[in-house]
């Protein structure tokens, strides 16, 4: 028998959210933060509790004359979530319980698949790795891509290297091989994810993902922002303003490389660039070119987004470093406003993960609060599994 939530559902899942988000806490910090009453907060909590969603976690400090308090605490048996960092050259990996407390995490350089099972299969294997030590069912994976993302599920423009992930046989790969729900997402995405969730003050704000492709993320009202076409965010295809040079030319590692290359310097790797000392004549001439090309593409979200914020990530964040002061000046020339522009810390492999992380939890506890308003118990006597979901 089903029939809508009461307000009694509703006030279980009330609690369970703050839990979620919370815990450990106490009864009294669980009342203070519903607003609920004490008798209301203590039958969710005993509800909860007999469903496997709450257990005690041990007991506070005593201060004074006072009785000790029992925490209360999501037990790791609710299940787990990994985010993966599928990158060109690094691929990270982070399971969290559904608190979003780390069980741990990895970083290993990419391995090179001509085939998308087998690629597949290695992702599912360092997701297991991670979760050696976690409790319970395995709820959410999201995995993030340099490259953009429509539906969750099919990838448009990747990394050369990654050229073979193009469309949905990746996500349909692991999908065949996990027991629980799959979403791609792309890496932008991800990390400016990480960077709305730890700051709810931010509303509107782009960001770009300067690695080894040339990645843009938006969000409008502290929601990120999903177009209807592959075209959504495919803004490395605009003119850079320096030569004939495309933003993603400039602004990518591979790209950058190769036109530091041309201009006679001799670099292993783009990271020479700025940690190994150079030609003064042909590295100026290469920040020249970047400098516009910063300069291009925040003037482009600029006028179209109106964003508070512009965030660089990425392997070339350093280089961005160093150029922003003269960005500044040359956009305080041209432009009416200028938006503020931050560089983030990024873990390589890391970061991205945790912002998939963001996604999992988000959706894996949306599905916990409706399966805990669907599945009031019917009669005090009848046996009832905890609510699936």
């Amino acid at each position: 028998m089903t029939s809508n939530p009461t307000p009694r559902d509703h006030n279980k899942a009330s609690v369970l959210d703050v839990v979620l988000s919370h815990a450990p806490l106490t009864r009294n910090q669980l009342i203070e933060l519903t607003g609920l009453s004490k008798a209301t907060v203590s039958r969710a909590v005993e509800e909860l509790r007999a469903d496997g969603f709450v257990v005690d976690g041990g007991m506070d400090e005593v201060t004074g004359r006072g009785r000790r308090s029992t925490y209360l605490d999501l037990p790791g048996t609710t299940g787990h979530v990994a985010g993966i960092s599928f990158g060109a050259q690094t691929t990270g990996v982070l399971v969290t319980d559904l608190r979003g407390r780390e069980v741990h995490h990895l970083a290993v350089p990419t391995a090179d698949h001509q085939e998308v099972e087998d690629a597949a299969r290695w992702l599912v294997d360092l997701i297991a790795e991670a979760a050696d030590s976690a409790q319970g069912p395995l709820r959410q994976i999201v995995a993030a891509v340099p490259g953009r993302v429509r539906g969750g599920t099919e990838i448009f423009g990747p990394a050369e290297s990654m050229k073979i992930f193009e469309g949905s046989g990746l996500h349909r790969a692991i999908q065949d091989l996990v027991d629980a729900p799959v979403l791609l997402d792309s890496d932008a995405n991800a990390a400016l994810l990480g960077i709305l969730t730890n700051d709810a003050t931010i509303s509107n704000a782009a960001l770009f993902s300067v690695s080894t492709i040339l990645n843009f993320a938006s969000c409008t009202e502290h929601e990120l922002a999903r177009g209807n076409t592959p075209t959504f965010g495919d803004i490395g295809v605009l003119s850079s303003g320096a030569g004939n040079e495309i933003l993603d030319e400039l602004l990518s590692t591979r790209g950058l490389l190769r036109i530091a290359r041309k201009r006679g310097l001799e670099l292993e790797r783009i990271e020479d660039l700025w940690l190994e000392p150079q030609p003064e004549g042909p590295r100026a001439e290469v920040l020249e070119a970047f400098t516009t090309a910063i300069v291009t593409a925040v003037s482009v979200v600029a006028v179209t987004l109106d964003p508070e914020s512009v965030y660089f990530v990425g392997r070339l964040r350093p280089l961005v470093d160093e150029v922003v002061p003269e960005v500044r000046r040359r956009l305080e020339r041209s432009l009416p406003a200028v938006p503020e522009i931050r560089t983030v810390p990024h873990l390589i492999g890391i970061s991205t993960a945790q912002g998939a992380v963001y996604a999992c939890l988000t959706m894996a506890q949306e599905r916990l609060h409706e399966a805990v308003l669907g599945a009031r118990r019917q009669g005090q006597a009848a046996e009832q599994s905890p609510p699936a979901f």
